[in-house]
């Protein structure tokens, strides 16, 4: 069973409506940048728990979650009531494979993010390390509208820390935007918008995908890039070119 120890809610980011960050500060154990942890609360009696991408790198104390509150979820609609001084339970020890150890040496590295699945790449990013052997990163974040791009600001600060190496590219499914493509992941990819706006090939032979976002796109995209690039999921028993995370 997992190891739980007390968090406490220091601050609370609102960005929407639905979209808001946590940052609690807690005893965990040191994770890896991309890894994940579950948030808990009692209710009605009940343990209910979610697991959540860390947003902040792993020498940042300020433990960082980014959140949609769906209102016929379990939880979320509590976490959604946090304020600064609350508290909630935090796993000690944090879980996932989505990390770059996983992923070996490439020209073209790609983030896919839908969402709040923005969280590990920022992580990533953030702490650096493991980047240097990629020549181009290409972080994309893909939402409904302008307004969830909650952490734009953030991704253009790191794009200019990384010079050239960084490019981001926002994606918007429901309006146009000037400097985001409208449209959905899948159908950008398939008609080569996507490559197009970033100047860069996406193929196997120069290529790896980190998918991270809504179980549909992940299975469509993946799905996608085998049959039209040649790429195949990535295990540790037989290296591809895809890795995706799971929750569980």
């Amino acid at each position: 069973m997992a190891a739980w120890v007390t968090g406490k809610v220091v601050q609370v980011k609102y960005w929407t409506e639905s979209l808001f960050s946590l940052i609690v500060h807690a005893p965990v154990d040191p994770f890896t940048a991309g890894q994940f942890a579950k948030l808990g609360l009692e209710i009605n009696g009940e343990r209910v728990q979610r697991a959540y991408s860390y947003v902040n790198a792993p020498s940042n104390k300020n433990l960082e979650f980014y959140l949609v509150t769906v209102p016929e979820g379990k939880l979320s609609p509590s976490l959604h009531q946090l304020q600064p001084g609350d508290t909630l339970m935090v796993t000690k020890k944090s879980a996932g494979f989505f990390v770059l150890d996983e992923i070996q040496e490439c020209e073209n590295l790609w983030m896919l993010a839908t969402g709040t699945a923005i969280g590990p790449y920022l992580s990533i990013l953030e702490h650096r390390e493991g980047l240097a052997r990629f020549k181009h990163i290409i972080l994309v974040h893909a939402v409904r509208f302008a307004q969830d791009l909650s952490y734009l600001p953030q991704m253009i600060g790191l794009q200019e820390q990384y010079n050239c190496r960084l490019r981001v590219q926002t994606v918007l499914s429901r309006e146009q935007v000037p400097g985001s493509l409208t449209g959905r992941l899948t159908a950008l990819i398939a008609d080569g918008s996507l490559e197009a706006s970033m100047g860069l090939q996406l193929a196997a032979a120069n290529s790896h995908i980190m998918l991270c976002g809504n179980p549909q796109m992940v299975r469509d995209t993946q799905q996608l890039l085998e049959e039209s690039r040649g790429m195949r999921k990535h295990l540790k028993s037989k290296p591809g070119h895809i890795i995706s995370e799971h929750y569980w």
